[in-house]
């Protein structure tokens, strides 16, 4: 079939090739009753905007690229939730995603630039020292990273507060009376890389506990079953007193509460266990954790708004730090 064209349009419509046109960009003011005929015209036709004359034609591509390199110890599923929302989002305001998963560092930033194929950049897995930071300053090209790096001057980031989430966890397993608790964290090549995430949550767990007065052990955790089991042998036999665990590592979740099991120790009975996950992990486990929720889609969307306003030239808050939300459930009891 042949493709419609604008003149189709306008010539079903009994109107201008340019009034089209303008009743498409919005450029004029054009009378009610000719757009609501010039509209009806696109729907009956079937007509598209040339995705490459609206480019020109706006010094828009209307595309955004989101880079998230997929690397050692990064949990795919909770990866693909934040994907999931970013191009939902994206698609609200008219705009499709680039996804960049290569491990490239700034050189892939600056071909996507040098490109012009993008109007903007999401960036995921920020390091606190991280390489790309740099680059996006000298670069100037719009952008929102979905994580901290140490130096977040001239930046717009967004992210769960992972600080207050470690924190929430330890205030809650101390409200409880427990007086030893251990975190376990995301693989070790996470913290090798200076994740930010990983390292906040740490630090958060840590402090909230020494201001407890709570012995707090905190430690990575890698993903496999024998090795999750092995980790939590040898946590309970250095700390026979722990009785509050907390595990920020969605892919050895379920080893925990299995490796618990194998070791004789019943939830929360004997051990009471969180977890900083998104509400499905902690959902389908048994028994159902009590857990501080990664808001996936929350971020996703907040990450792409904000990109929204940088393109339309709006001022956006250098820092959006969303609140931890606590879900208490049945993995969890007092002393």
């Amino acid at each position: 079939m042949r493709t419609v064209t604008i003149t189709d349009v306008a010539k079903h419509a009994g109107v201008a090739v340019s009034t089209v046109s303008y009743v498409l960009s919005g450029k004029r003011a054009i009378s009610a009753t000719t757009s609501q005929r010039v509209m009806r015209s696109v729907r009956a036709l079937g007509y598209h905007p040339n995705a490459g004359a609206r480019a020109l034609a706006s010094k828009r591509s209307n595309v955004i690229a989101l880079v998230l390199p997929l690397r050692a110890g990064m949990h795919l599923p909770v990866l693909m939730q934040f994907a999931t929302s970013v191009v939902t989002t994206a698609r609200q305001f008219d705009h499709d995603v680039l996804l960049m998963t290569a491990d490239e560092g700034p050189d892939g930033l600056r071909r996507v630039a040098a490109s012009a194929l993008v109007d903007g950049m999401v960036l995921m897995d920020v390091e606190i020292h991280d390489p790309r930071v740099p680059l996006l300053r000298e670069l100037g090209e719009p952008s929102v990273l979905i994580g901290f790096p140490a130096d977040a001057s001239g930046l717009t980031c967004v992210d769960l507060d992972f600080a207050r989430a470690g924190a929430a966890c330890a205030d809650h397993l101390a409200s409880l009376g427990h007086r030893e608790i251990a975190l376990l964290g995301a693989p070790n090549v996470v913290y090798k890389r200076g994740t930010g995430y990983a390292e906040r949550t740490m630090e958060g767990f840590v402090e909230a506990g020494r201001t407890h007065g709570v012995t707090t052990i905190a430690s990575p955790c890698e993903e496999g079953f024998d090795e999750v089991c092995a980790t939590v042998r040898d946590l309970l036999e250095r700390h026979p007193g722990l009785s509050g665990l907390v595990v920020h590592n969605e892919a050895a979740t379920g080893h925990v509460l299995g490796a618990l099991r194998v070791l004789g120790r019943r939830v929360p009975e004997d051990v009471s266990v969180m977890a900083i996950c998104p509400d499905d992990v902690a959902e389908r486990a048994s028994p159902p954790l009590t857990s501080v929720l990664i808001p996936a889609a929350d971020v996703g969307y907040q990450a792409v708004r904000l990109l929204m306003a940088k393109l339309e030239g709006v001022a956006v808050p250098d820092s959006t730090l969303l609140e931890p939300r606590l879900a208490i459930r049945q993995s969890t009891r007092g002393r």
